[in-house]
């Protein structure tokens, strides 16, 4: 099976992170003198896009973050979900902000083995970890075993609606793959009284020369392949209904309050909200 490995992902992770640190979004102990130099090293690729016009990376990654965390503190604040789950979630410090500002939050993040001992390490050092929020180890494409979506579902709190996070994840794999992922979601998601999945995506409908420096950019990033998977946005929500969800629709980061909301080229970048049961 086609597997981004733990050494593919971490440059992500390290590149998210220093960008949520620089930004006040994250604790000290997130901080990775590698992340720095990482961050440092695309200072030339940054500044290529924004001369042609391409989106602001940064500004891209800061506008999806600020709009998942509304959604998903909106889903709080109305009693529609009371436990998450977050696939990959690398450094990023939304279960520590979130488990620090809602005690009763179940907040169960999930990454690949060498991720995920490295986020609990560091939780568990700086005394971050709440009694509802933990680190799991996870493989978002498995659909049995003890590593599984499947298997993680049915630790969690039936009675209590859940949502599902996975930021930054979807274009980073094959069509097969997502399918296998939104599969493996919808379908635990309907174990629960109200399901709730927030994502993002890039989609194909902007050829051009600042969107193929924006994919060549992103694929510097991540040292990897980039895949657009959708023409449009009809194309995502029909994916994403034909994996088990009620609802579906695709949002645009500018919608949402936040520092980078109206910088340019941030709206590439689609957030997905899809629900089950009565979310």
């Amino acid at each position: 099976m086609f597997r981004r490995t733990d050494a593919a992902v971490s440059p992500t992770a390290l590149y998210t992170g220093t960008v949520w640190r620089r930004n006040g979004l994250s604790h000290p102990a997130f901080a990775t003198t590698a992340g720095q130099a990482l961050w440092a090293s695309l200072a030339g690729p940054r500044h290529l896009a924004s001369a042609i016009g391409a989106p602001d990376l940064d500004a891209l990654l800061l506008a999806r973050h600020h709009a998942i965390d509304t959604l998903l503190e909106r889903a709080i604040e109305a009693g529609e979900v009371s436990q998450v789950v977050e696939i990959a979630s690398g450094l990023s410090p939304r279960g520590w902000r979130f488990a620090t500002r809602h005690p009763d939050l179940t907040y169960v993040e999930t990454d690949l083995p060498d991720m995920a001992r490295r986020k609990e390490r560091i939780l568990r050092d700086a005394d971050l970890l709440r009694p509802g929020h933990r680190v799991r180890v996870l493989d978002a494409f498995a659909t049995d075993g003890p590593d599984s979506l499947p298997a993680l579902a049915e630790e969690l709190d039936p009675t209590r609606g859940t949502a599902v996070i996975t930021e930054g994840l979807i274009n980073y794999f094959p069509m097969d793959h997502v399918r296998t992922l939104w599969d493996n979601v919808g379908t635990a998601l309907r174990g629960f009284p109200r399901g709730l999945y927030l994502s993002d995506i890039h989609l194909d409908h902007s050829p051009g020369l600042t969107t193929a420096v924006s994919k060549a950019l992103i694929t510097v990033f991540v040292r990897g392949e980039v895949y657009l998977h959708f023409a449009d946005e009809a194309e995502a929500v029909e994916a994403l209904k034909a994996s088990g969800f009620d609802h579906a629709q695709l949002l645009r980061p500018s919608s949402f309050e936040s520092p980078t909301s109206d910088r340019r080229g941030v709206d590439r970048n689609l957030i997905i909200r899809a629900s089950s049961g009565a979310a």
